[in-house]
């Protein structure tokens, strides 16, 4: 299903930017879609199988619907992108991370288009089960009461399922032949804690680092960020250490920006939520309007950011970041600008 979610993404966000791969030399439009897991569903149901009807009765094609690279595999077969085909895997920073590098890779001439993000389908009894299991999942049984991020009284997040894909073009390749822009990458960060298998670095340094870094990658200052939507998971590690983490990025700025969590509308899509994440921000610029952090009730003195409490706010925004924060220590930050011909 993971796969599934990746293509079915994917083809509508090629639709929508109009590339011609008639006209395009294949060889330069490139595929970078990730996912955190792959196919544990695929996995759960044929791990049965085997134990239930014996070897020769595993499907012919369990690796392939397994292993992770599928994603971005089947979408460069599907589209005939020929260039860079890669799948990127840093936990829940893993779509952030393929966003990124599809930019560097733009940026440095070894490609004039290519097709990021990320896709999840772990919503699994196993998958479930080994959340639950790590105390990362909400306990609350209520919908409106679950995933509320930066509430004091948060227990952990809500699992999602599905796929962000975004389309990067290189600025004057999509101007020539009259692309619709909808934003620019301008900045990219990554870092690693180098901490703990689960836990963020005190003080989310690490993640403040990848914050710092795609600043100066734009090249502008932390006053210039209008909003962030925040990895902010509703689990009390996570969200304390990135408000930490902002604090220390941003400086007096921490104390103004816009800051908003939107998985308590889509659940935690883990390899999936930084390209989904990275639209609400490209949304949230078009539309000029912030997403609210839903379900918000009891404050925390520990997440006391502006974090724009279950309504959204109308707002000319410029610049917006996205921040992923992943297992192991990944860390990734990308900043996308209001296009501006």
């Amino acid at each position: 299903p993971y796969a599934v979610y990746a293509l079915a993404a994917a083809v509508q966000a090629f639709d929508d930017s109009g590339l011609d791969m008639e006209k395009e030399d294949a060889a330069k439009v490139g595929v970078i879609v990730g996912s955190g897991i792959g196919g544990l569903m695929t996995m759960q149901e044929q791990v049965i199988r085997l134990h239930e009807k014996g070897p020769s009765r595993v499907s012919p094609l369990f690796i392939p619907m397994t292993i992770s690279n599928m994603a971005a595999g089947n979408i460069a077969i599907r589209l005939g992108a020929k260039g860079v085909c890669e799948n990127i895997v840093t936990a829940c920073a893993t779509g952030t991370n393929c966003i990124g590098t599809a930019f560097r890779d733009i940026k440095h001439g070894y490609l004039d288009a290519c097709i990021a993000g990320g896709a999840e389908a772990s919503i699994s009894e196993i998958g479930v089960a080994g959340f639950t299991n790590l105390t990362a999942l909400s306990t609350t049984e209520d919908p409106k009461d679950a995933c509320k991020p930066f509430d004091k009284d948060r227990n952990g997040f809500v699992m999602g399922d599905g796929s962000g894909i975004l389309i990067l073009e290189e600025l004057e390749h999509a101007k020539a032949r009259g692309a619709k822009i909808y934003g620019e990458v301008v900045g990219f960060g990554s870092s690693s804690d180098a901490y703990h298998i689960t836990s963020p670095a005190p003080g989310g340094e690490g993640g403040a680092r990848a914050m710092v870094s795609a600043i100066k990658d734009a090249g502008i200052k932390p006053e210039d960020i209008d909003y962030i939507n925040a990895h902010g998971t509703s689990t009390h590690l996570n969200d304390s250490f990135e408000t930490s983490a902002i604090k220390t990025a941003l400086g007096d700025s921490a104390k103004t920006v816009m800051v908003s969590s939107t998985k308590g509308n889509t659940g935690h899509l883990l390899g999936a939520a930084g390209p989904v994440e990275a639209i609400a921000c490209i949304k949230a610029i078009e539309d000029k309007f912030v997403p609210p952090t839903i379900n918000y009730k009891v404050p925390d003195e520990e997440c006391d950011l502006d974090i724009v409490p279950n309504e959204g706010r109308s707002k000319e925004l410029k610049y917006t970041m996205s921040n992923s924060l992943g297992f192991g220590g990944h860390n990734s930050t990308v900043i996308i600008k209001k296009y501006e011909d």
